[in-house]
């Protein structure tokens, strides 16, 4: 009959429909399964002095054909420093015996300079770290984990240019800021930073910033970027990793999620290229999860935080911080 011919002729134009939208959002990660490159952590503390507690989350960049890290030290008394290390093959590390950046600025007192990531734009080294002002007996915005600035040009000798992206303010956090991933490239005129904000006392979720100088940053959003989503391994934290990575198509953002049981995981988000707060894709199940001893006890239990990614040669590597105390590196291959 001719309606069951029409009828036909719609469900082949849906399905039709249907297919050209599936394919027109498909997209394919730039890196296989990861795998650790070592089974052990690649750095831990060690003496009695600015790392002797913790040494994790660290940021990673290449230079002159070595890999360098700039972690998160922490002494006994719970103040965090930057450590420096430099490694030929990308496990083994040699350090520096002092750190590259303490706590000196008043936003800094008490609890020091934290999680560090670090993007390089026209030979200059640009990181984003949290300054941590914890000062004992005092209220909760007397002592605040800030987003901070500093520069560089050799990984050593930094200038600060102090706090970016202020705590209990902004449009739409209301706690402390933290973890800013810079975007590598302008955009519309625009350099752009995806971090770390709190919406209420339990939702830490991911905003997105723009700054004409990479200096001064404002709220691009009045809402996060990213939510965070009951059920799923980023239920209760969504935060910044490595600075994004740009592709053909779009901006690529590594991040941690907690889940409600306070399991860290990694994950990923895409980004539209020519709109950066624009959501395109996102992980349903974590890329990379807790496994190892070192992982699981520390001084936060079940933690992988990936902080640090460097490509070479043909593969990818990350490197994350284990249960807040050690630095481990995985691995993976470019398909």
């Amino acid at each position: 009959m001719q309606w069951k011919s029409a009828l036909r002729w719609w469900v082949f134009l849906l399905f039709l429909l249907a297919a050209i939208g599936a394919g027109a959002t498909v997209f394919h990660l730039p890196f296989s399964n990861w795998s650790r490159l070592s089974q052990e952590p690649v750095l831990s503390p060690e003496g009695n002095g600015f790392e002797s507690a913790g040494t994790f989350n660290p940021a990673a960049v290449e230079k002159d054909h070595k890999i360098i890290l700039i972690y998160r030290a922490q002494d006994t008394r719970g103040v965090s420093s930057l450590g420096y290390a430099s490694s030929g093959d990308g496990i083994h590390f040699t350090r520096r015996a002092k750190p590259v950046l303490t706590a000196e600025a008043p936003y800094e007192q008490g609890g020091g300079v934290e999680d560090p990531r670090i993007v390089k734009i026209s030979g200059l080294y640009y990181l984003t770290y949290t300054g941590y002002r914890h000062i004992a007996g005092q209220p909760l915005e007397k002592g605040n984990a800030q987003l901070c600035l500093a520069t560089s040009r050799d990984l050593i000798h930094w200038e600060r240019h102090g706090v970016i992206m202020p705590s209990f303010k902004g449009a739409w956090n209301k706690g402390w800021t933290k973890s800013g991933a810079i975007v590598p490239e302008k955009i519309n005129g625009k350099y752009w930073m995806y971090y770390l904000g709190v919406a209420s006392a339990t939702r830490a979720q991911m905003g997105v910033a723009s700054s004409p100088d990479l200096l001064h940053w404002t709220d691009a959003l009045d809402h996060p970027i990213l939510e965070d989503r009951p059920g799923k391994f980023d239920a209760h934290v969504v935060e910044p990793g490595p600075p994004p990575v740009i592709l053909p198509s779009g901006i690529l953002l590594i991040y941690n999620g907690a889940s409600d049981k306070d399991v860290y995981s990694t994950g990923w988000a895409l980004f539209d290229k020519s709109d950066p707060t624009k959501v395109i894709a996102r992980a349903d199940s974590p890329l990379f999860a807790p496994q190892l001893p070192w992982e699981e006890t520390g001084q936060v239990p079940n933690v992988v935080f990936v902080e640090g990614l460097v490509r070479q040669d043909n593969r990818w590597l990350f490197y994350y911080g284990g249960a807040d105390k050690y630095v481990g590196v995985a691995a993976a291959p470019i398909p």
